[in-house]
């Protein structure tokens, strides 16, 4: 008996073998590909349906008045004779809000006197002062002393010490989608301007037609206003010429940052050879 095997035989189910697995790829990417499809497909409408559950659904439009009652509440916790200053929205597009979304980001700032040496002091009687669903505090930060708090609607609040007798308080959106966009609050010209033009004709600069006005409602009702004015490069102003105006009591005497109150409004002036700029502000009821 020949025990030998022959060879150069293939089977007749040999060549085909593969398909099967080629077969079962080919659907396994169409299926993952579909999935993608139908993924970002109830994304998009999720966000543009459901109700917002979470920051990134929240607009700005419907961020922004959180922002600006935010910025009053600062205001009010401030005191009228510890308020400097509001600061205008400022707006960071660029962002992502999702891997198919771009979004903005909606910043307001609140600057309050805090000389040297009272900085916790002011935050932490700031923090008090705050709404007790706003959680505030004041602890160590990565740069120092801080105030943090939550606003509402995701809208987060921080506040630091500056180098010049200030803390700066911070309303902040984080990314949104933009929707249809922030609009700020009119505002109406009050004493802020008038004390405005005063501070600019002491310091022989002409006086503005209309200058920058930005507000937030009180929590009481009415609104806190600044009026401010930035002139261009030109010799630096000097601080002796508000003193005047400050009847030499000022609040603040750091040059080239000075600032004193005239009546209901705390005038805040930063005087340098690169330019001078001017902040008139009436803040809220205690």
């Amino acid at each position: 008996m020949n025990g030998a095997v022959q060879t150069g035989w293939a089977s007749s189910a040999g060549p085909t073998a593969p398909a099967p697995a080629r077969s079962w790829r080919r659907w396994l990417l169409a299926a993952t590909a579909a999935w993608a499809v139908l993924l970002a497909l109830l994304t998009w409408t999720s966000v543009r349906d459901d109700p917002p559950t979470v920051r990134e659904q929240r607009s700005l439009d419907q961020a922004g008045p959180v922002v600006d009652r935010a910025v009053g509440e600062l205001a009010r916790a401030a005191g009228a004779a510890g308020l400097l200053e509001l600061g205008p929205a400022r707006i960071a597009e660029g962002c992502r809000v999702t891997p198919f979304a771009d979004g903005a980001r909606l910043r307001r700032d609140v600057g309050v006197l805090a000389p040297t040496g009272t900085e916790q002091a002011v935050l932490a009687g700031i923090a008090e002062r705050l709404p007790a669903s706003w959680r505030a505090g004041v602890g160590p930060g990565l740069s120092g002393i801080e105030l943090y708090a939550d606003a509402g609607e995701f809208v987060a609040v921080q506040g630091r010490p500056t180098a010049d007798g200030r803390v700066r308080l911070v309303v902040d959106t984080g990314c949104r989608p933009i929707g249809s966009g922030y609009t700020p609050v009119a505002a109406t010209a009050g004493p802020e301007a008038a004390a405005l033009t005063t501070a600019l004709r002491a310091l022989d600069r002409p006086a503005e037609a209309a200058p920058e006005l930005v507000t937030a409602p009180c929590p009481g009702g009415g609104s806190a206003h600044t009026a401010r004015s930035a002139g261009g490069p030109g010799p630096a102003a000097s601080t002796a010429a508000l003193a005047a105006l400050a009847g030499d009591a000022p609040l603040l005497d750091q040059p080239p940052v000075y600032a004193y109150r005239t009546g209901p409004v705390t005038v805040l002036a930063e005087l340098t050879e690169d330019a001078t700029r001017l902040a008139a502000t009436v803040g809220c009821p205690g």
